[in-house]
């Protein structure tokens, strides 16, 4: 079996995921996507053939919303699929999807100008945080304590930033204790959950937070796969928060986690977690008679 790997940059968990694969007798294929051309017509590309799934780990959100529709034009299995590469990449449209499924959220408003945002924000009471609709690592986010902060925000990003910057995502501030949960969830099995701490309100691992072990509570298991379920299943992480009052809100879900944090926390085999996943993907589509 081959299975193709689709990542611009090598890091870690691509190394690991491959060695992964190899290990369970699979040949991995790197795909660079720079190196591709998306052909509308012309038949299956040779970089393609043979190929019996393929795992998107690009970085750039770009990247993998076309990769993954073009690859299911063309009828190659393809993780995650383009339906959750579309839902998870887009903050908004994850927010209505976990909405649609009933799964339990911060209040969260789009609006498309200042006085708009600034009536949104005023429902949803300071601080509040706004986000960019794509982005990830923790990047470009902004806590609002007041109006005067929210009216200076609101100006600089509608000025000095590109189009996504004037739709403003705003989200009801949650007081978490000093951390926030992230779980990966592989199909139906959730592998692992860590605490992310940090002193600063931004937990992320990317902008300074530590993992810690987290135990898999009933609780966390069947919030995390209700949430990666509303976005339509496949490799995620779910980003949870925790309430003062002990409530768990689901924050983000994100369709290409970084794990190697997580791996030094936890003693789930990650790596292999994911090649399990890819490769059932991958004999589920050929029991099915896809022409792949």
């Amino acid at each position: 079996m081959r299975i193709g790997i689709a990542c611009s940059r090598v890091r870690i968990e691509e190394k690991l995921i491959t060695a992964a694969l190899a290990a369970r007798g699979v040949e991995p294929v790197r795909l660079d996507p720079r190196k591709l051309i998306l052909r509308v017509r012309g038949g299956t590309p040779p970089e393609l053939v043979g190929l019996r799934a393929v795992l998107l780990r690009c970085i750039s959100h770009s990247h993998a919303f076309y990769l993954s529709r073009w690859l299911e034009h063309l009828g190659v299995p393809v993780v995650n699929s383009h339906q959750v590469v579309a839902t998870c990449g887009d903050k908004f449209l994850t927010s209505l999807s976990l909405a649609a499924a009933g799964v339990p959220q911060p209040p969260t408003a789009l609006a498309f100008s200042r006085g708009s945002a600034l009536a949104a924000l005023g429902e949803l009471g300071y601080p509040a945080v706004l986000k960019p609709l794509v982005g990830s690592w923790g990047r470009l986010l902004a806590r609002v304590n007041d109006r005067d902060a929210a009216e200076a925000v609101l100006e600089h990003k509608e000025t000095l930033g590109g189009y996504l910057h004037s739709l403003f995502y705003l989200q009801e501030y949650v007081e978490k204790p000093g951390r926030d949960i992230r779980v990966l969830v592989a199909g139906d099995r959730v592998i692992c959950a860590v605490y992310r701490r940090s002193t600063h309100w931004i937990t992320n691992t990317a902008r300074g937070g530590t993992a810690a072990p987290c135990p898999l509570t009933p609780e966390i298991q069947g919030l995390s796969l209700a949430a990666a379920r509303a976005v339509g299943g496949g490799i995620v992480a779910v980003d949870l928060l925790e309430t003062e009052e002990g409530e768990l809100l689901v924050n983000e879900v994100n369709h290409t986690p970084e794990f190697h944090g997580a791996m030094a926390a936890c003693e789930a085999d990650i790596p292999g977690a994911m090649a399990d996943y890819v490769i059932h993907v991958a004999e589920e589509a050929r029991c099915c008679g896809s022409p792949s």
